[in-house]
């Protein structure tokens, strides 16, 4: 088994075990069935609707590198999410720029250039919102620590984006350089995959579109707090009005690390650490954890399955599909 993937199951089981630690299931299914159905109806609605907002977001980053129907992103971003919840240690994120190159002239090169424009774009808007919890809000010196560490590594990914973008001849000089360090065929091809995949980087380089493309993105988070915040209702959590950006924070944290398929594990332990700071019980954190989670989960798989006759997906196809790319012209 590939290492990777071992090492993220095997975290998954450790978070698991540091959640389920001393809880009375009984309790913690008491907590569940007390769940009032129109928040948390409303917390599923605005799940439904980050998701397809996310969709929509993507198109606006394709579409300089070629028109593609929306419901066909949609349905790419459906089987995509699938295969991050389905497929441990976050390999999933190829699916979509593999499905995308299968049914238009994208590259997969350059299709995966614009999830990494989406990354950026979404880290850029949770640091703002950290920022703005930060100044607001007395949290842990642990959270102040981990949000500047968030920090850097987004500022490291963006200075990364702006060189390669603003300096594109340079970039691929040094690129080409660390290629000749390896055989041949192998330079080849990471030279060829570097050209479109800056490709796919550039689209956010018109302001217009970025501008725009920000906009999407707090919007995408925003509805985010909002399900958080429709589910702590549901709970009868009576908190303060930034609880929720915080959960949002903390959860986005820690889904962040690779383990176990679905976020098993990460996702509750995140959920608990989060409500620990507004003085909710385990108990009663991990009821929510367990809701919040089914709901997430329970979107992506509906949509994902409904999408998968508009892309089917493997790990050989994506691998032969990068080796392919990679052999072919720059151009």
């Amino acid at each position: 088994m590939n290492k990777k993937l071992l090492l993220g199951i095997l975290l998954g089981v450790a978070l698991i075990i540091i959640s389920i630690a001393n809880i009375d299931f009984h309790e913690t299914i008491a907590h569940m069935k007390d769940v009032q159905p129109g928040p948390a109806g409303l917390s599923l609605f605005f799940i439904v609707f980050m998701q397809i907002l996310r969709s929509y977001r993507w198109g606006v980053i394709l579409e300089p590198l070629g028109k593609i129907n929306p419901l066909s992103v949609f349905a790419v971003t459906n089987v995509g999410f699938l295969a991050i919840c389905a497929i441990p240690a976050r390999l999933g994120e190829l699916a979509r720029p593999y499905l995308i190159s299968q049914m238009s002239p994208i590259r997969m090169s350059s299709a995966l250039g614009t999830i990494i424009a989406e990354r950026a774009l979404d880290s850029l808007a949770i640091l703002v919102i950290t920022v703005c919890v930060i100044i607001l809000h007395d949290l842990p010196p642990w959270m102040v620590r981990t949000a500047i560490a968030f920090f850097i590594l987004s500022a490291l990914l963006i200075c990364f984006m702006i060189f390669i973008i603003v300096r594109r001849e340079a970039a691929l000089k040094i690129i080409e350089r660390l290629a000749g360090l390896f055989p041949d065929r192998v330079a080849k091809i990471i030279k060829n995959m570097v050209h479109h995949f800056i490709d796919g980087i550039e689209v956010i380089a018109d302001v217009r579109r970025l501008a725009y493309l920000l906009i999407l993105s707090a919007a995408v988070w925003l509805v985010d707090v909002g399900a958080i915040y429709a589910l702590l209702i549901a709970f009868g959590f009576h908190l303060p009005a930034l609880a929720p950006f915080i959960v949002m924070i903390v959860l986005v944290a820690g889904i962040a690390l690779p383990t176990a398929p679905g976020f098993i594990g990460n996702w509750h332990f995140a959920c608990i650490l989060a409500l620990s700071l507004f003085g909710i019980a385990k108990v009663q954190a991990l009821s929510f954890a367990l809701v919040y989670h089914f709901l997430s989960v329970a979107v992506v798989i509906v949509l994902g399955v409904l999408s998968l006759p508009f892309g089917k997906f493997s790990l050989t196809g994506m691998t032969k599909k990068v080796s392919d790319e990679g052999q072919s012209t720059k151009r």
